[in-house]
């Protein structure tokens, strides 16, 4: 199998990375929200996508406010998932963010989204705060996870 190729997200991304929300998450992003977040780029907002043969197989996003950063999502596809692609997407993102020198990142996860606490975990990651009822429709708990960062680095993504 060919490995997957990171690139920054673009407007004719959209459907496809719609889709994969359909498929992942019970109260998806519309694609609206989609537009909304790229119209963003670069100044506050960054999006990439991984590729596989031509096929979008992933995506995350940033969002940028000063020194601080929030990873918006990282989403991988369900047939792809195990396979290193949301450590490839996380990466790009903690790079972005390091290299427009923020010190912090946060996040929220689901409370039992054992897989995606322990790849955030892996990359220094820690709960700082728990938000009761945060995910519709069921009301999971959410975790607030955050790292914080070192020296600007490169995300080694093309752009």
């Amino acid at each position: 199998m060919n490995p997957a190729a990171l690139r920054r997200m673009r407007w004719w991304d959209i459907a496809a990375a719609q889709a994969l929300e359909e498929r992942l998450f019970p109260d998806p992003w519309t694609v609206p929200m989609f537009w909304s977040e790229l119209a963003g780029m670069p100044e506050t907002r960054d999006y990439v996508v991984a590729e596989v043969d031509g096929v979008v197989v992933g995506y995350a996003g940033l969002y940028v406010a000063g020194r601080d950063a929030d990873v918006q999502t990282v989403a991988v596809d369900p047939a792809r998932q195990r396979e290193g692609l949301g450590a490839l997407l996380l990466d790009a993102l903690l790079g972005e963010a390091s290299r427009r020198g923020c010190t912090r990142v946060t996040l929220e996860v689901r409370a039992d989204n054992a897989p995606a606490r322990a790849l955030y975990e892996r990359r220094g990651f820690a709960r700082i705060a728990v938000r009761r009822g945060y995910y519709p429709p069921d009301g999971a708990d959410a975790d607030v996870m955050q790292v914080r960062l070192g020296a600007p680095a490169s995300d080694g993504v093309p752009t």
